[in-house]
């Protein structure tokens, strides 16, 4: 069936009066909504913004996905006299930190941007594992996001400046003041698995 006329059998469908509907007919209608329709999401939810010298991380948690609040928010600031391999055990360390101290239910991870320096590329990608690694050892769901689509789902525009997600996110928690730039993406990117995951 054609996209025009499968169009066209809904339209004509959805236009009949509520008692020309069967039963059938009214099931069938709740199915197609409750497959198009994202199931409501409650809990807590942690957001990473992986990087190896500040990496930043938030907790959301969120009722009925209509209140939003945010529970902690750091970022793991790792000095440049620290080696690489360094900086990894920290991350891990405080993600293991946040995962005995707080109860999340997912985690949600801005995936690894297209870069042309293949160095900095391996670098981001081990920072992600270092984080990852260790959620992944307490069988937490995780899902990751490209930039593109969580600007997307929070400000609305994929190229959403910094600044602009900084703002949206103070305006959305209700914050007194914008967080750091780290804190903000991560916030972010916790915000668009609450509004956009499966």
């Amino acid at each position: 069936m054609s996209n025009n006329s499968l169009r066209s059998h809904w339209k004509t469908y959805l236009n009949k009066p509520p008692d020309a509907k069967t039963n059938s007919q009214e099931n069938a209608e709740k199915k197609v909504l409750k497959k198009f329709t994202k199931n409501s999401f409650s809990g807590t939810i942690l957001g990473i913004d992986p990087s190896l010298r500040a990496t930043g991380l938030a907790i959301i948690s969120v009722v009925d996905s209509e209140k939003y609040r945010l529970v902690h928010n750091e970022t793991i600031i790792n000095r440049s006299s620290l080696s690489m391999v360094d900086c990894l055990g920290e991350i891990n360390r405080r993600c293991q930190l946040i995962l005995q101290k707080y109860d999340i239910n997912e985690v949600a991870c801005e995936e690894t941007i297209y870069v042309q320096n293949f160095q900095t590329a391996q670098i981001l990608g081990a920072a992600r594992g270092a984080a990852l690694g260790v959620i992944s050892s307490h069988s937490i769901p995780i899902t990751e996001y490209s930039p593109l689509r969580i600007k997307q789902a929070v400000v609305g525009y994929g190229r959403a400046s910094k600044e602009q997600v900084s703002q949206t996110i103070k305006t959305f928690l209700q914050l007194n003041e914008t967080l750091q730039h780290d804190q903000s993406d991560a916030c972010a990117v916790a915000i668009c698995h609450a509004l956009t995951g499966n």
